[in-house]
């Protein structure tokens, strides 16, 4: 799994992002069907692209870095599998990207 999101490499100032897990239980042990579950609108981002590039020719850089934990639309990404891996992952651009969630 990891090399497969290693040898993914987005182009410009596209975002490859690991949504998070979908609530399925309640803190009382209560089993969420999967119709009742809101959609899950925030994520990690796995890998960066260079940025976008100016007229010059120069990057613009990405503001967000691997590791941190993004507000995602509620639509919009393009959904990427990766093989032997399970996980829901999606490419964003950076403009998409609603807010950095800081720790």
């Amino acid at each position: 799994m990891a090399n497969a999101v290693k040898r993914l490499i987005p182009l410009l100032d596209r975002v490859l992002i690991k949504r998070a897990e979908a609530v399925t239980k309640t803190a009382g042990g209560i089993v969420i069907p999967e119709k009742a579950q809101s959609k899950v609108l925030h994520g990690e981002v796995v890998a960066v692209g260079p940025g976008a590039r100016k007229e010059d020719g120069e990057f613009i850089p990405v503001l967000v870095k691997v590791g941190d934990r993004v507000l995602l639309p509620e639509y919009g990404g393009t959904k990427v599998s990766l093989e032997n891996d399970d996980k829901e992952y999606h490419l964003f651009r950076e403009s998409d990207i609603l807010a950095k969630i800081e720790n």
